[in-house]
C-alpha cells in the first residue's frame, strides 16, 4: 500500500514539473529550441554509455545482451549527431517528439484497455489522453518543418500534455 501511494505522489509531482516545463517552454520559446537539442544529445549520450555499461558488466545477467550493446551504440551515435550537427539536430526533433508523442499515446491506449479489462473505473479518461498525444504526433510529423519554425511550441505541448497524462495516470492509480 506504502509504495503505491508513493508511486501515485510521484507521479502527480512528475506530471505538475512537466507542466511547469511546458509553460515555461511556451514563454520562452527561442530558449527553447536552442536548448532542447542539446539537452536530449546530452541525455541521450549518458543513456548510451549507461547501456554498454550494462552490456560490459552485466551481459552474463541479460537475455539479448547484444541487442543492448547495438542500442547503446546508435544511442551514442545519434547523441553525437544531436550535439554538434545543429542542421541535423533542428531537422530531427520534431520528428523524435512527433514519433515520441505518438507511442506514448499508442501505449496509453493498449495500458487503458488494460485496464478495462481489470475492470477499473475512469479508463476512459486514460484512453482520451493517448488519442490526443496520437493525434498531436501525427499532426507533427505531417510538416515536421512546422515543428522546426516553432520548436518551443512543440516542447511546451508535448511537456504540458505528458504532464497531464502522469497526473491522471498518478491520480487513477490504486483506485
Amino acid at each position: 500500500m506504502r509504495n503505491r501511494g508513493t508511486l501515485r505522489a510521484l507521479s502527480i509531482i512528475a506530471g505538475v514539473l512537466l507542466i511547469i516545463a511546458g509553460v515555461v517552454c511556451l514563454c520562452h520559446q527561442e530558449t527553447a529550441a536552442l536548448s532542447a537539442g542539446i539537452l536530449l544529445g546530452v541525455f541521450m549520450l549518458v543513456s548510451g554509455v549507461v547501456e554498454i555499461a550494462l552490456f560490459i558488466w552485466g551481459r552474463d545477467f541479460y537475455f539479448g545482451s547484444a541487442g543492448l550493446l547495438l542500442d547503446g551504440i546508435l544511442t551514442v551515435l545519434l547523441s553525437l549527431f544531436l550535439l554538434f550537427n545543429r542542421a541535423f539536430t533542428l531537422l530531427s526533433l520534431p520528428v523524435l517528439f512527433a514519433m515520441w508523442l505518438m507511442f506514448s499515446g499508442v501505449m496509453r491506449i493498449v495500458g487503458s484497455v488494460e485496464l478495462r479489462a481489470l475492470g477499473m473505473r475512469r479508463w476512459g479518461w486514460i484512453t482520451l489522453l493517448g488519442v490526443i498525444l496520437l493525434a498531436a504526433g501525427f499532426i507533427g510529423l505531417m510538416d515536421p518543418w512546422l515543428g522546426v519554425q516553432a520548436l518551443g511550441v512543440t516542447l511546451g505541448l508535448c511537456f504540458i500534455l505528458e504532464g497531464l497524462d502522469s497526473i491522471v495516470s498518478g491520480w487513477l492509480t490504486g483506485r
